[in-house]
């Protein structure tokens, strides 16, 4: 973060109090446009104190209570969203539809207590559904009560996950997943959902384990679709397409499921072949610790990894959009602290693990949420549906519920974005579609450990092998660059000039020694000064160093002086600790490969002259 410190009054979190009134009058200040100061979303925040650990002792100090108004309007809104929603997903999860809801009802609840962001709406998503219904049916063997109680202990694991990673900071580890790789498994994870909410539409039983298996099953029995499932499918699809586009961020779906149930009661058409959810258990869930055997274990502690990953990224991907609509600034290390919350208390209360996704959370902001305060809303109305209204859910045909996750995942392709890639980098690309093959071919749990691996695999090939490149001078100056990419740079005679595009550890030593002596060997003429630009090597370990001291005495053995320039603080410390001024000359912060240059074609050949460099304080 670009301004660290304590925070200041009025502030939340350590946010800058850019857009609330109250908050600007408690520095002095006046604002009159809520949405004029926006201030750039950052991972580091101040984190001192227990106001900054419990976020609403922060901003229910600067409450304005004409928010109360907007926020219970997008927590209602937000509960009308929600409730259809989770009731697909939950079956998504191979569990009975009342545990989706109850991951909106507590989930929610417990992240507005942690959660640094004002908009971010928690609950159940397609991709950790799916996760968890592909991976706790091998485990459970049929078994609802011990499904459940699995999908459970997967929540309260990952919140000891987060826990320990709130507490270790490691909040930065999950930019070490490309973007790249997850637009791939977003698109393989779409498509796999779809193929699992397909047979529900056609209204036939489908089956299989695998997406191929899916479709060969799915296309065996297209024959026996029942058309009046289909079409009944498709209207909902139609419709809920139609509300996407022209009532944005309106509970739509909601609509859709009233309406549906009221066709089935008063039409002859329940007995088409509709499969119904049936009855919905009244009331509020139960505290329940979720029972523990070790045979679970191997298969827990893999499952509720892949669910954080995806969790947390999802979570702060949604928060830092918003925040920057808002100009506000998250936390991503509270963040782990609220997810760990929401999960805890998600498995306590019965339900699967939970997360903060985009399209309910965009649902939440275009409704008017101000405050974390919309999600208690949200829990209420939902809490008061639980109670209350129940049975009407008897008569929701499935179909629906498959319709409503069809138009939910259908975000998880971004083909712009694809397009884009494919532009930019067809590599970038491919590596996407290994991503997206991996999820396809080897399922949803075994894909996120994929693209785990190959996120991994691409930083250290990229770490291993820097760009060492040769600079050139650029015409009429004494500036040199990267002659590759400006072939116009004027090459000095019997001078190869190298800069190391990457800091020098022990993993890329090789690489940049063996790319040094290939440009002597392919140089035009012969080299007899080799200059190391070290400008662009922040830090040089003790590999580093002894590599540049073995590359120079192998240099001066061949008659080829070699010197080092416009080295970092740290670097110059750490080359004078390794003995290298008695090779290389003084090492100080002035000097330039302009000046090397000049000293080199003003004396001839300086493999005798320990001292090009000029002589300067350090």
């Amino acid at each position: 973060m670009g301004r660290s410190g304590a925070s200041r009054p009025g502030s939340w979190n350590g946010v800058r109090p850019c857009c609330c009134r109250a908050c600007f009058r408690l520095r002095g200040a006046t604002l009159t446009d809520e949405s004029s100061v926006t201030e750039p979303v950052t991972d580091q925040m101040p984190a001192r104190g227990w106001r900054n650990v419990f976020p609403p002792a922060q901003w229910l100090g600067a409450y304005q209570p004409r928010w109360l108004v907007k926020d219970a309007t997008a927590g209602v809104t937000l509960a009308a969203y929600g409730i259809p929603v989770s009731l697909a997903y939950a079956l998504l999860a191979g569990l009975p539809p009342q545990y989706g809801i109850y991951g909106y009802l507590v989930g929610g609840l417990f992240y507005a207590l942690f959660g640094s962001s004002r908009q971010l709406a928690i609950g159940p998503t397609s991709a950790i559904s799916m996760l968890v219904g592909v991976t706790v049916a091998a485990m459970a063997n049929g078994d609802p009560a011990r499904w459940a109680s699995i999908a459970a202990l997967t929540a309260v694991v990952i919140a000891g996950m987060c826990l320990v990673a709130w507490l270790l900071r490691l909040s930065s580890l999950v930019n070490f997943i490309s973007e790249t790789i997850l637009l791939g498994f977003k698109a393989g994870a779409a498509l796999t959902i779809a193929m699992t909410q397909l047979p529900k539409l056609f209204g036939v039983k489908g089956g299989g384990e695998s997406f191929f298996e899916r479709i060969a099953v799915l296309g065996g029995q297209l024959g026996q679709t029942n058309l009046v499932v289909l079409g009944f499918g498709l209207v909902c699809i139609a419709l809920l397409l139609l509300g996407e586009k022209y009532l944005p961020g309106r509970p739509v779906a909601l609509f859709v499921v009233i309406a549906s149930i009221v066709v089935l009661s008063v039409t002859p058409l329940a007995g088409s072949g509709f499969k119904l959810v049936g009855a919905v258990p009244q009331g509020l869930p139960e505290f329940r610790l979720p029972g523990l055997r070790i045979r679970d274990v191997d298969g827990v502690i893999p499952l509720a990894f892949a669910c954080l990953l995806l969790a947390y990224v999802e979570s702060v991907s949604a928060a830092r959009a918003l925040a920057q609509a808002h100009g506000y600034e998250i936390d991503a290390r509270q963040e782990l602290l609220a997810l760990g919350a929401a999960n805890l208390a998600a498995g306590l209360f019965q339900a699967y693990p939970v997360a903060g996704g985009l399209s309910q959370s965009s649902v939440n902001d275009k409704a008017g949420a101000k405050t974390p305060l919309a999600l208690v809303f949200a829990s209420i109305a939902i809490g008061l549906c639980l109670m209350f209204l129940t049975g009407l859910l008897a008569n929701l045909p499935n179909v629906v519920l498959a319709a409503i996750v069809l138009v939910a995942v259908k975000g998880l392709v971004d083909i712009g974005e694809l397009r884009h890639v494919w532009r930019v980098s067809h590599f970038e690309f491919a590596i996407s579609m290994v991503a997206f093959a991996a999820v396809l071919m080897l399922g949803i749990l075994n894909g996120v450990i994929v693209a785990v691996i190959v996120s991994m695999l691409l930083i250290i090939r990229r770490a291993a092998h820097p760009h060492v490149a040769v600079l050139g001078r650029i015409p009429g100056t004494r500036i040199f660059s990267d002659i590759e990419r400006h072939a116009e740079n004027e090459p000095i005679a019997h001078v190869l000039t190298v800069r190391v595009e990457a800091s020098l550890l022990y993993f890329n030593v090789e690489h940049v020694r063996e790319t040094v002596w290939r440009r002597i060997r392919t140089a035009s003429e012969p080299v007899e000064l080799v200059i190391c630009d070290l400008s662009a090597s922040p830090v040089v370990d003790l590999a580093g160093a002894r590599m540049l001291k073995v590359l120079h005495d192998a240099l001066l053995a061949g008659g080829t002086a070699m010197k080092v320039v416009a080295a970092h603080a740290g670097v110059r410390d750490m080359l004078r600790a390794e003995g290298l001024e008695d090779r290389f000359g003084h090492i100080g912060r002035r000097g330039s490969v302009a000046d090397l240059v000049d000293e080199f074609q003003s004396q001839g050949n300086i493999a005798d002259g320990p001292d090009v460099a000029p002589h300067a304080a350090t």
